[in-house]
């Protein structure tokens, strides 16, 4: 089990798998008023940065779980380098489905919502998890602004206009499922410049290292596309955000 390999390729040197940064993952620790010894769920917790994080500045406990067994043993390495690693497990395997032993304060799926086959349905997962008076995180993009053509949105790396909301839309859209927002950090950027840009040299430098691997071509092509379609298309259409939900 594991996801694509182009994404272990890609995002092996990124500590967090995604537009947010680390002041960023900061602020929204703060923001939710963590107390220790907070249990914490992340599904889809990439290389647990943000579980990491709380656990030293928060005294969070928590699971993390991710398809990536590289990301895995990346978050397992980041919690003994922070001495957290008593604080947390992290589990390599499929996050679909996963409803926690013991109810969680904060149950979060940031920017894997795939697992739930959508928004909706990772809200209903991770409430699963939840005790009463607790977060839902959820990370998801959004349009800063519509996309004027299907070309642009495809050029996003969406299938089209329709797989994102604009902001307003978004927060609406909770509401609808039942849930107040009550916190959210949004991506800005340089979020982005620093998710997306950071592939760049990381690919530059495993192409270097490994010219005949069967996938040297796919990161080549990437490689030589990715920051013009990137500065075109993402950093001006999609925003992304992770947004603190509470039932009503």
């Amino acid at each position: 089990m594991d996801i694509p390999r182009i994404f272990n390729i890609t995002e092996s040197a990124h500590r967090i798998h995604n537009p947010i940064t680390a002041d960023k993952l900061a602020t929204l620790g703060a923001a939710l008023r963590l107390a220790p010894g907070a249990r914490v769920l992340d599904l889809g917790s990439g290389s647990g940065e943000m579980l990491c994080t709380w656990a030293r500045d928060h005294g969070v406990v928590g699971i993390g779980i991710d398809m990536s067994q590289l990301f895995t043993e990346q978050a397992k390495r980041r919690a003994e380098e922070l001495g957290v690693a008593h604080q947390l497990q992290f589990i390599h395997g499929d996050a679909a489905g996963h409803v926690s032993d013991e109810k969680v304060d904060v149950a979060a799926c940031v920017g894997a919502t795939w697992i739930g086959g959508g928004v909706a349905g990772t809200i209903e997962l991770l409430a699963r998890s939840l005790r009463a008076g607790g977060f839902i995180l959820i990370g998801e993009p959004y349009w800063r602004q519509l996309p004027p053509t299907e070309e642009v949105a495809k050029g996003c790396l969406a299938h089209s206009t329709a797989d994102f909301l604009m902001l307003p839309e978004l927060l609406a859209s909770f509401g609808r499922l039942g849930y107040d927002v009550v916190e959210m950090v949004l991506a800005d950027q340089d979020g982005w410049d620093r998710y997306e840009a950071a592939k760049w040299l990381t690919m530059r430098r495993w192409l270097e290292a490994n010219p005949d691997d069967e996938l040297a071509n796919e990161v080549r092509a990437q490689l030589t596309s990715e920051p013009v379609r990137y500065a075109t298309y993402t950093r001006e259409y999609l925003g992304w955000g992770v947004f603190a939900l509470m039932p009503r």
